[in-house]
């Protein structure tokens, strides 16, 4: 993107689209609807476009397990004992060269129906990620529509032996898969379900669960990938020859960097050892040099060597900047925004390799009673989030008009998020898609402000050159004397930019602000103005900027 800040929209196709309102706790596709491919077309990104997002992130793209029936398409049907949710989880892949039928309107053509969807990104100057989910596969994958000289994950395992760096899987002997205690509980799948599941010898759980029977909160519908790390040895690592994982890994990943795909969200990257990363990435970016890579990562430990050694353009700021910015939004007493500038110290080596957000799919929804109720209290957070550093940020469909991610959905349950294991419509999103106008007609007038100040707030971003390449002077707390006001420059010699952000509820902030030698230049200060307002900003006889800031506010002070 060159010196353009990257801002990434992420959307799950399945829900995106759906204009179906139903929403019946575990219902159907044919009861609660999915969105399409086809759904997303020129209005919707231009939509998406006007939050001057340049990428996509289209999540749930690749076939993953369901219990959805496609066999007259020579898909074959799931385990209801192994899949969470009718619609399934997204990172449950069954077949890493397919897409998800749900996501078609002709299932035959759903490859080309996705596609059409990267050619329609791409001539709106839009690029595209999908999910890469490197650790686990669903239990009982098995791709249908790979090239024929691929073999499948398992295919030539030797499953007599627990460990070997050859085999795919890792695998339990003498034990027979048994399914966990929480799919024996009630629920509206159980007429699908025969509380049995064929898997001799039981293989190894996708979060390193080595039991037959797993946990209830293990990730039991899905298989450990074996990337030639002995977990039950000391985790010690066999890394040649070339463990067969790896060279399967790349070749899928090449098949949708071949269609156009930009770039990679890796699933819980932090699971695959360092060095299939390094070994992968530069590989793929030899052959596409536009690719960037993300990982999702939470071990602030080792974010430098994925960084350095693993190759990745970006990680996650989950643990640090959301974390510390979530206790603001609620409102906290522990709250202080010196958690900001201790997660801004803690990654300065490569802060401009952090992803920043504030929801996405795993997440509580900013709206939802859980958080904090109200969209508009994370106005301030989400100026930070986008402004702090050069790196990307994120926005997650429906956070924008302020959606509350409410329902009693199926498998996600009313857990204050938006469910990626069921069908379900989005209230407030299908507000602003209003019968695929793409247009906002049917929010209300604080959805809409909610959303104008998203689109304000990241065109400032990504047409000005002190956020996006620009360098980072914090305010000293000891002049600031609040805990809840957090306050920043951005500069280049050509732009200086004052961040300002009051986190209290109920508090005005009057101060004076001189604007320090190493943000000021040579260039003396004549006027200022907020460029989230256009107001002008008052300047003193002597230099200093008079600051006066509502609760739960900000200003981006240009001068």
């Amino acid at each position: 993107m060159g010196n353009k800040k990257i801002v990434i929209y992420q959307l799950l196709p399945r829900l995106f689209g759906n204009k179906n309102d139903t929403n019946k706790t575990y219902g159907s596709i044919v009861e609660n609807g999915s969105g399409k491919f086809n759904d997303i077309n020129d209005k919707a990104l231009n939509g998406i476009k006007e939050l001057s997002a340049n990428y996509i992130w289209y999540t749930g793209v690749i076939a993953h397990a369901s219990l959805t029936d496609y066999t007259k398409f020579r898909i074959p049907n799931s385990d209801a004992d192994v899949i969470k949710g009718i619609a399934g989880s997204p990172y449950a892949i069954r077949d890493y060269y397919d897409v998800n039928p749900d996501l078609a309107v002709n299932v035959d053509s759903r490859m080309q129906e996705f596609q059409d969807l990267i050619n329609r990104t791409h001539a709106k100057d839009l690029k595209v990620i999908i999910d890469f989910v490197p650790n686990h596969v669903a239990r009982g994958y098995q791709s249908n529509v790979k090239p024929n000289n691929v073999k499948d994950f398992g295919e030539d395992d030797d499953t007599t032996k627990s460990f070997i760096p050859t085999n795919d899987f890792y695998y339990l002997n003498g034990q027979n898969f048994i399914i966990p205690d929480i799919n024996k509980k009630p629920s509206l799948t159980d007429s699908l379900k025969d509380y049995f599941f064929n898997e001799s010898p039981a293989k190894a759980t996708g979060n390193n669960s080595f039991k037959a029977k797993p946990n209830d909160d293990d990730w039991y519908e899905t298989i450990k990938l074996n990337y030639g790390v002995d977990y039950q040895n000391g985790e010690k690592g066999h890394f040649h020859p070339i463990p067969p994982v790896w060279l399967k890994m790349r070749d899928i990943l090449t098949y949708w960097a071949n269609k156009g795909v930009d770039g990679f969200r890796c699933d819980m990257a932090e699971m695959v050892p360092v060095e299939f990363w390094n070994w992968l990435i530069p590989q793929l970016k030899n052959e596409h040099p536009q690719l960037i890579f993300i990982g999702e990562a939470y071990n602030p430990k080792v974010y430098e060597q994925y960084l350095t050694k693993g190759g990745f353009d970006y990680l996650y700021d989950k643990v640090g900047l959301y974390d510390g910015v979530k206790k603001l939004i609620r409102n906290q007493p522990e709250a202080n925004v010196n958690d900001i500038s201790i997660a801004k110290k803690n990654v300065q080596n490569f802060d401009e390799k952090m992803l920043r957000f504030l929801e996405n799919h795993d997440e509580e929804r900013i709206a939802s009673d859980g958080f904090a109720g109200d969209a508009n209290l994370a106005l301030p957070a989400m100026t930070v989030s986008a402004t702090l550093g050069k790196g990307p940020v994120l926005i997650y469909s429906g956070q924008e008009v302020g959606e509350p991610g409410k329902g009693l959905e199926g498998f996600g349950g009313d857990d204050n998020r938006t469910t990626i294991f069921d069908y379900w419509g989005v209230p407030n999103h299908q507000k602003w898609m209003n019968n695929g106008k793409f247009d906002g007609g049917k929010l209300d007038n604080n959805e809409k402000q909610i959303r104008a100040y998203y689109v304000n707030l990241l065109k400032i971003v990504t047409t000005n050159e002190g956020i996006s390449i620009g360098d980072f002077y914090e305010m000293p707390q000891i002049q600031i004397n609040n805990n809840r006001v957090y306050a920043y420059f951005r500069y280049t010699k050509n732009q200086r930019l004052l961040i300002i952000s009051n986190f209290s509820r109920d508090q005005n902030f009057e101060t004076k602000i001189s604007v320090p030698k190493e943000v000021l230049s040579s260039n003396p200060l004549k006027k200022a103005i907020d460029l989230l307002t256009n107001q002008a900003v008052i300047l003193t006889s002597d230099g200093t900027i008079e600051i006066n800031i509502k609760p739960n506010s900000s200003k981006i002070i240009q001068f």
